[in-house]
């Protein structure tokens, strides 16, 4: 049996404690992989400083696979995506308490590599080109996060094919806060017939609102305040989606209008497929409302789902 949590237990119910395989190589994420034989396996990308986001989607990979699956979590932070002047050398690195949440959590292997054995042919910097075969991620990639982030998804779409071919995995989950991301990751799935399943999971949200992140640590107590307001922005907006997409259009920037301390760089309701709309959109069309902004440095992102002509459920995330 497996707890809410995603530890197993014994018949009697008592939890076990779970000790990943922790593999800093290729070979040892082979041979970790070979001992647990030919199970059905499921990865959760991350750049480590994990927190309870990162859990629930550790949660959802073990309900993918069952208790006797296998739950590979990769711990690695890909200079690939992060372009000059980004946070790349201050991103936190807490791999001790990750190992931690992973063994809570009942993770069967922690893949935490160095660069040189992701790349070891050397690598490029997002918005920077070189001789390194890369993966083009097509005009998607080129706006909303890829606008303001040159390079930023050739580097994650890179990395996350690396990893593919490194575990092998039946199913991949990632969490709709990086919506653009697994939209990406989605259409690389299938433009290059991985034939891996892409679990999209629900964005965790602190009790206040505001999206769980790794970068959230860094916002000083006023900021964090602050950044609630992007979430409000979004939930506004869905709120109002019942009136037409220009309804919610105009409600979110009525609230950011009214917001201290955020430092906007796109504010959009787009289709589920991130196509852009037009005012005439027609109702019961499925949408998406995306966020970027800054509070003081930290550079944070968020979305909503929500269907125009239709109110939003509750406790839509």
């Amino acid at each position: 049996m497996t707890l809410r949590d995603g530890r197993r237990t014994t018949s009697s119910g008592t939890a076990l404690a779970t000790t990943p395989a922790v593999a800093p190589t290729r070979a040892e994420l082979a041979a970790a992989l070979e001992r647990r034989g030919p199970r059905r396996t499921a990865l959760v990308p991350t750049m480590g400083a994990l927190h309870e986001g990162h859990a629930s989607l550790m949660r959802v990979a073990r309900e993918q696979v069952g208790p006797d699956g296998a739950v590979v979590v990769s711990v690695f932070v890909n200079p690939t995506q992060f372009g000059a002047g980004e946070d790349l050398d201050r991103y936190p690195r807490t791999f001790d308490a990750d190992l931690e949440l992973c063994s809570e959590q009942g993770v069967d292997v922690v893949f935490a590599p160095s660069v040189a054995e992701v790349y070891p042919n050397g690598f490029v910097p997002a918005g920077e080109e070189g001789g390194t075969v890369t993966v083009d991620p097509g005009p998607l990639a080129t706006v909303l996060e890829g606008a303001s982030r040159p390079g930023h998804f050739r580097g994650v779409l890179t990395v996350v094919a690396k990893l593919f071919g490194l575990v092998r995995p039946d199913v991949a989950v990632f969490g709709e806060k990086d919506f653009q991301q697994l939209a990406l990751i989605r259409q690389m799935v299938t433009d290059l017939c991985l034939g891996i399943d892409i679990v999209g999971a629900p964005t965790d949200r602190e009790p206040d609102g505001l999206a769980r992140s790794s970068r959230n640590r860094y916002l000083d107590p006023r900021q964090r305040v602050q950044a609630v307001a992007l979430s409000r922005v979004l939930r506004r907006a869905a709120e109002s989606a019942h009136e037409g997409y220009a309804a919610a259009l105009a409600a979110g920037r009525a609230e950011l209008g009214a917001s201290d301390g955020v430092d906007l760089d796109y504010f959009v309701i787009r289709g589920s497929d991130l196509a852009e709309l037009a005012d005439d959109v027609p109702p019961g069309t499925p949408a998406r409302a995306l966020i970027a902004a800054r509070v003081g440095s930290t550079r944070l992102i968020d979305n909503l789902p929500l269907v125009i002509g239709t109110r939003a459920p509750e406790g839509s995330s």
